[in-house]
Parts: C-alpha cells; structure tokens; sequence
C-alpha cells in the first residue's frame, strides 16, 4: 500500500462519500433548474459530474449526479459536505414535488490502467477509474489495495479539485479549470441557478483572477497553508498538498494570473516549478 504510480498501475483505494438521494415526481426538473449538468437528458444507470452554485455563480458544491431511476438522482460529494448540499437543495425546493436525503456510503476508488467496471465512472485527465459505492460499504475490487494518500497524490496530479481546498464559496468555478468546466457545465440546456456568471467567463474565454495550477516543489515535504510568493508578493496559498511516487513533492494552488507556468516561486524556504495541469 505504499509508494504506488497510479498511472501505471491499477489501485484500489478506500473511499467515503455523502449521498443525497433527490426523488419523487418533480426531481428531475427540480435538479435541471439547479444543477450545471444536463439532468433531463441523463439516461438511468449513467453519472456525470456536475455542479451547484450560489446565485452569485460562485461554488456552492462539486458532485457527481447518478440517474438510478427515471424519478430519482443520486448526488454524491466528499464526505462532510453533504449536510451543506441538503439544506441547499431543500431551501430551493420550495413547494417541488420531490423528498430530498442524506445518507452516507463507502466502498472504493478505483485508479490507473485498466480501470473500469460496473461502478460510477469517476475518471480524471490522463487516468481511467470507477467509484464502486454502496449504503453498507462494498467488498473491494480485484486490485492491489493503496492508502488513501496515493489516491490524493494522484488527484493532485491530475489537477482535479477537492471541497474544502480548491473548491470554497469563494472559488469562481472556471478557476478551477477547464476540465471541470467541459466536464460539468452543459452550455446547451436552460437556465440554473448560478448560471450567468458561469456563461459570462466561458465568453470571455476563460480568464479568472485566480486559475489553478500545480507546484513541483523542491523540498521533501510542504503544508496546506504555506503562502506562495513570487519575489516579495504573496502570489497564491497552497490548498493541497502530496508525495508522487513519479514527481516527488506536488502541491495545488490558486495562484495569481500574472504568475506564468514555469516560473520558479517559493513555498516558505523551498523553491518550486509552476506548472499547468494535469501535470503529465
């Protein structure tokens, strides 16, 4: 379970999530009016990451939307974060034919070549994978099992986004970067809540105060926290932080846009690499 590349090798990894079960006569165009991703047009037994944001357009959550019935969605999120969802949800739901509940599932991350199967598809840039959850917990799959934060090191690789670190109320969502945007946003279906803001910088061809971009960094541990400087300016915070079995220390930040990829910066005494994401 230790030092492994995930993207050259297939891992199982422990996983938990927070579920919210969206169901009843009216969940479906409820969650088409709240959500970024096309909710109508997914078919039953198929996911697609998605988005919920505040009016402003800001992040409320990233989750996963799965359609398991033709009256019924599941949206799961990391684990601590449901309770925000559901009492979201519920204060739009106004007088919507649809219960909305939260519960809590477990099972496995599923990572690296060779990774499918019959769970919830969860694959990152560059790395195929699955999810496979359930209310009880699930058996793992066939697979070497890895901890936990050789799942994270590969997450920080890949530059997907985690609640809590890059992704705060404060967090436009294109400074999370494209990928979520292309693989979250339909620009194609009605109005959402949130929405305008989200359609306002995708015309202005992306730019945000703040992308997201990833930190080699030279030195054999760093901190979610370090203040990142470029010269005597504070340029960007780390949000997360990992070892790389591939790339030795990596970090993701926000980080201003005048910073450009391949610049070296500092994180506390250690020097570091800016670079785009993912990063190989």
């Amino acid at each position: 379970m230790g030092d492994v590349d995930l993207h050259s090798t297939l891992g199982v990894a422990p996983l938990e999530r927070d579920v919210i079960r969206v169901h009843g006569p009216e969940a479906i165009g409820f969650l088409q009016g709240q959500l970024s991703q096309e909710i109508d047009g997914l078919p039953v037994g198929a996911s697609a990451p998605t988005l919920l944001l505040q009016p402003t357009g800001k992040v409320e959550a990233w989750l996963r939307a799965t359609r398991v019935e033709d009256e019924a969605v599941l949206l799961d999120v990391e684990a601590g974060f449901g309770a925000a969802v559901l009492a979201r949800l519920r204060r739009f739901k106004l007088r919507t034919k649809a219960d909305v509940d939260l519960e809590t599932w477990a099972g496995w991350a599923v990572r690296g070549p060779g990774a499918s199967g019959a769970g919830w598809a969860a694959a990152w840039p560059g790395v195929e994978g699955y999810d496979l959850l359930t209310p009880q917990g699930a058996s793992p799959p066939p697979g070497p099992l890895v901890a936990a934060d050789v799942l994270e090191a590969l997450r920080i690789e890949c530059g997907v986004p985690a609640m809590g670190a890059e992704l705060t109320s404060d967090t436009i969502p294109a400074e999370a970067g494209q990928w979520l945007i292309d693989a979250s946003v339909s620009f194609t279906k009605g109005c959402y809540t949130g929405q305008e803001l989200v359609a306002r910088i995708d015309s202005r061809g992306g730019n945000v105060p703040r992308p997201l971009r990833g930190l080699r960094i030279d030195a054999p541990d760093a901190r979610v926290g370090a203040p990142v400087t470029a010269g005597d300016a504070v340029v960007g915070t780390v949000t997360s932080v990992a070892h790389s079995a591939a790339l030795g220390t990596i970090a993701l930040v926000p980080l201003a846009r005048a910073v450009e990829v391949g610049a070296v910066v500092s994180v506390g005494e250690a020097s570091a690499t800016v670079t785009l994401l993912p990063m190989r």
